[in-house]
């Protein structure tokens, strides 16, 4: 008389089995990231890096005359903008806040994979507020040289990030974001430096290694 109940343990075993292959495919079989994941801290550094990004893309748009170099801004205010939403977009769908006390960059520290952080635990080619004040100052051909060099370093430091994320996570929606921030930064700087020659101006030193 007690073998029927077989019937509702089977069946549940089997809503089980439905569940944990749907979590699989929606996380990968990694669960959703935690606070001091690697995914979690490139998110929000990445989030505040792409904010000065755009920050100093307003400024050059809003001063410059030429078309390559106002096209080039809005290019990265529209693009950085977007992304920099995904990003926020991210930690909210993984109940994690955008704010933290954790240092900028520990998240490239401690998990191995040969993923290096930089010396400081600043953000790198951030520009500092003496440059950003600059910036703001110059104007014409000055102007634009400072920004291109500026914007130079900032993709630099962009893509050292994004490669330091793909050492540690393969987290789809993550890993896809950071190789097209490699992709597209990347091809930006080349952009920038040859708008560089155009102007006989030279790159600031590269923070690439």
């Amino acid at each position: 008389m007690e073998k029927p109940a077989g019937k509702p343990l089977f069946a549940a075993l089997a809503v089980l089995v439905v569940a944990v292959a749907a979590a699989f495919l929606v996380f990968g079989g990694r669960g959703t990231p935690g606070e001091t994941s690697a995914e979690a801290g490139f998110a929000r550094d990445m989030a505040t890096h792409h904010a000065q990004a755009v920050d100093m893309s307003f400024t050059i748009r809003d001063k410059s005359e030429s078309r390559e170099i106002r096209s080039l801004a809005f290019d990265i205010i529209n693009t950085q903008a977007n992304q920099r939403g995904m990003f926020l977009g991210w930690l909210q769908q993984w109940e994690l806040t955008q704010a933290t006390n954790l240092r900028p960059m520990a998240w490239m520290s401690g998990h191995g994979h040969g993923a290096r952080q930089p010396q400081g635990g600043a953000m790198p080619g951030m520009a500092s507020e003496a440059e950003l004040a600059k910036l703001a100052e110059l104007r014409g051909a000055e102007a634009e040289v400072l920004f291109l060099q500026l914007m130079i370093r900032h993709h630099e430091g962009g893509v050292q990030m994004a490669e330091g994320l793909l050492k540690l996570s393969d987290r789809p929606e993550v890993a896809n974001m950071a190789r097209k921030i490699v992709e597209g930064q990347s091809g930006e700087i080349e952009l920038m430096t040859k708008l560089l020659g155009h102007r006989n101006a030279q790159p600031l030193p590269t923070i690439l290694k």
